[in-house]
């Protein structure tokens, strides 16, 4: 493998048995993803996306094919080490959170099951890292904001040192303005700390903002890869990708300027 890759995924699959028989949501999937960069998946529900994260993180049993994380293959059951190398993003900062627990709670836990040293210091710099201080460690979800809220899912999953965050539409949930805000904190923690997403999204102004490269997928097959240029000026070969971009051309511009805001 390519020591500049951070992440290599060839021919992963997923079948679900269903009562008709069986479902393929993912049907051979191929990724290279370079360290230090952001790799967009876009197309409509149903179409794979989740599953492909849900997958590199190591939550699909029934997946089939290869999946390599920093040149080393991943099985169907990972290490705690193989686990920390790969943290997630949900769509919705309310839900990924305990309603009972703190936010130095919800902090404090991983660092215990990693056994990382300092606890105190280290979550106070993981939520300095994210833009909030030590006043908000006692304060519990529901007593703060939906940006404050994806910032402390934020703060979770880089307070142990990933090398890979997966992305789950992490700002859909979220009002317009607050959007920009959270997508240039990931653009900026990604140049600090060297990070690779893999980035979920049916937005592709939010993709093109925050990605180098994207995959348009279909009934859980990739129909085509681009560059994000190549997006934003209509670059695109398949049927599907142009159908994609005429569906969302009526809002585009607009969106592009609110995210770039």
């Amino acid at each position: 493998m390519d020591p500049r890759r951070a992440l290599a995924i060839d021919n992963l699959r997923v079948r679900y048995t269903t009562a008709d028989g069986y479902w393929d949501a993912l049907r051979g999937i191929d990724l290279a993803i370079d360290r230090g960069e952001s790799f967009g998946l876009v197309g409509e529900s149903g179409s794979g996306k989740s599953t492909v994260l849900k997958a590199v993180a190591g939550l699909v049993p029934e997946a089939r094919g290869t999946i390599q994380i920093d040149s080393r293959k991943m099985g169907t059951r990972r290490t705690k080490g193989e686990r920390r190398k790969v943290q997630i993003v949900f769509q919705d900062p309310y839900g990924s959170l305990h309603p009972r627990h703190t936010v130095e709670r919800i902090l404090r836990e991983p660092i215990k099951i990693h056994g990382f040293d300092e606890p105190s210091a280290r979550i106070r710099d993981a939520l300095l890292a994210v833009g909030l201080d030590a006043s908000y460690l006692f304060r519990f979800p529901h007593q703060l904001s939906g940006g404050q809220r994806q910032r402390v899912a934020i703060a979770r999953a880089l307070i142990i040192e990933p090398q890979i965050v997966l992305l789950d539409e992490p700002t859909s949930a979220l009002d317009v303005s607050i959007q920009a805000e959270i997508l240039n904190l990931l653009m900026q923690l990604r140049r600090e700390r060297g990070l690779t997403y893999l980035l979920v999204s049916h937005d592709l102004a939010v993709v093109a903002h925050l990605c180098d490269r994207l995959a348009v997928m279909r009934h859980g097959a990739i129909v085509e890869y681009l560059t994000s240029d190549a997006l934003r000026s209509g670059n695109v070969e398949h049927p599907y990708t142009r159908q994609l971009l005429a569906a969302y051309s009526g809002s585009s511009v607009t969106r592009r300027r609110e995210i770039e805001a």
